[in-house]
């Protein structure tokens, strides 16, 4: 048996229709934090810079 996945805002089960969220307001919430920097994709500063061929 796999137990039903939580949202990740609030804990509720999720739903279907907004999966991995239980409705479109924790998904408006999670986008919200995406768009503000609350979350970030951390980078390592041992890569090497992107070139860009294009110029």
């Amino acid at each position: 048996m796999d137990p039903q996945k939580k949202c990740p805002i609030c804990g509720k089960p999720a739903v279907d229709k907004f999966k991995p969220f239980c409705s479109k307001r924790c998904a408006d919430v999670d986008l919200n934090r995406w768009l503000t920097g609350s979350y970030v994709i951390p980078a390592r500063d041992d890569e090497p810079p992107i070139e860009n061929d294009d110029e």
